[in-house]
């Protein structure tokens, strides 16, 4: 027995292994217990936005584990999809294979009809993450969005990442997402720039 307080318990709110897998790492600095949401638990994402879906996933999480919850929701939205496929980027197709699939197809039909109007291809594109904390009584107490700025790829490049990670490119990297370090994805990526913005928050109610 060293005397230490037990680790305060930290349920991050997803069903995604890669996501939990990467908050880990983004909070491996703060001596928590990061748990993993309740196989089982499903939470409606029935918000309009990024933060209103966090914020539903963060308070549900949070009432049923009696443990700080943290959630997130991110996705993917290109400009030349009018935004697409937006909140509904989990949702685009039963796998990631498929989604990146679809996007592919459905950002190729949206460039002909560009072509066709003599207008230039557009493959921009923003990845977002929104970020809720809730406290053990299902109350919200912090939430942040990060924003990362990028394009969409003709085909998929590298094994790294999950999601949409493979046709997303950082230009000023020259690298996709799916082909960058952790440490490199976690400092410049969406999730970790949101990441960034809660840390100091988070130590204050956490630590």
């Amino acid at each position: 027995m060293d005397g230490n307080p037990p680790a305060t318990p930290l349920v991050i709110a997803s069903g995604n292994a890669g996501k939990v897998r990467e908050f880990a790492a983004l909070l491996a600095d703060l001596g928590l217990e990061i748990r993993p949401q309740p196989e089982g638990l499903e939470v409606e994402e029935t918000g309009h936005t990024f933060i209103d879906n966090a914020r539903l996933k963060a308070v549900a999480v949070a009432q049923a584990t009696g443990c700080w919850a943290l959630a997130d929701d991110s996705g993917l939205a290109v400009d030349a999809l009018n935004g697409a496929p937006g909140v509904h980027s989990a949702r685009y197709a039963p796998s990631d294979p498929e989604r990146i699939e679809r996007l592919l197809a459905e950002l190729a039909a949206a460039n002909q009809q560009r072509a066709a109007a003599g207008l230039a291809a557009q493959r921009s594109a923003r990845f977002t993450a929104a970020l809720a904390l809730a406290d053990p009584n299902g109350q919200l107490r912090l939430e942040v969005e990060g924003h990362c700025l990028g394009e969409i790829l003709e085909t998929p490049r590298g094994s790294g990442g999950f999601g949409y990670d493979p046709v997303f490119l950082l230009p000023e990297t020259g690298l996709s997402f799916a082909e960058m370090d952790k440490a490199t994805k976690a400092r410049l990526g969406h999730r970790g720039r949101a990441f960034a913005l809660l840390e100091p928050g988070l130590r204050a109610l956490l630590q």
